[in-house]
């Protein structure tokens, strides 16, 4: 008989549910403690594209300290849940993607105008290459991130939607790794640490 003990892991999570919601009270008690933990993946999705463009990759586990903070910052109660899981489900990996929050960090206020002021249509021009493979990023759709004098947006959420055939192509993939934006004011790109790819192959059912 073999003493080889089988590990099933648990079915990996594309969405919060009311369930996985915690007391605050309780949160509140393991709030530090969770921060930590989450420190170390958080740098792995964290990745910096030229002087102001920093991409957030999001994760169930990403999300589902977002809300919580959400909770214990507004103390909404009962009534602010629905309301968090509506605007965060969305940013969570659905098996077959990759969800990227992109934010221009400029502290300088004239600055931070006059970049986002020339950037209308970023979030069109975002994508990961791989080997022959690209995909381009799609913007959620919850409201326009260019607005109609041509600003963008200071924070994008972007979705990098892949086949089953990217999916194992990425998993097999032992190149380089591309994340860039080609639009005329801010073409830049930077090449995925191999840490940071193997985060994101996690998202993947």
């Amino acid at each position: 008989m073999s003493n080889v003990v089988s590990f099933n892991p648990p079915p990996r999570k594309f969405e919060v549910t009311r369930a996985d919601i915690m007391d605050i009270d309780d949160y509140t008690k393991i709030r530090i403690e969770k921060r930590k933990a989450l420190v170390k993946t958080k740098a792995h999705r964290r990745v910096s594209i030229g002087p102001h463009a920093t991409f957030y990759f999001e994760s169930y586990d990403t999300m589902w300290l977002q809300i919580h903070e959400m909770l214990y910052i507004e103390k909404g109660g009962e009534q602010q849940i629905p309301d968090e899981l509506a605007a965060y489900n969305p940013l969570i990996p659905n098996g077959r993607e990759l969800v990227a929050t992109l934010m221009f960090e400029i502290d300088d206020e004239p600055l931070r105008k006059r970049v986002l002021g020339g950037l209308g249509g970023v979030e069109e021009t975002v994508f990961i290459k791989f080997g022959d493979r690209e995909i381009t990023a799609t913007a959620e759709e919850d409201v326009d991130r260019t607005n109609a004098d041509g600003k963008a947006s200071s924070v994008q959420f972007l979705h990098f939607s892949f086949s089953d055939e990217d999916v194992a192509a990425f998993a097999d993939f032992d190149g380089d790794v591309v994340l860039g934006i080609r639009h005329e004011n801010y073409p830049h790109m930077t090449i995925l640490q191999p840490s940071t790819c193997a985060e994101l192959q996690s998202d993947f059912a």
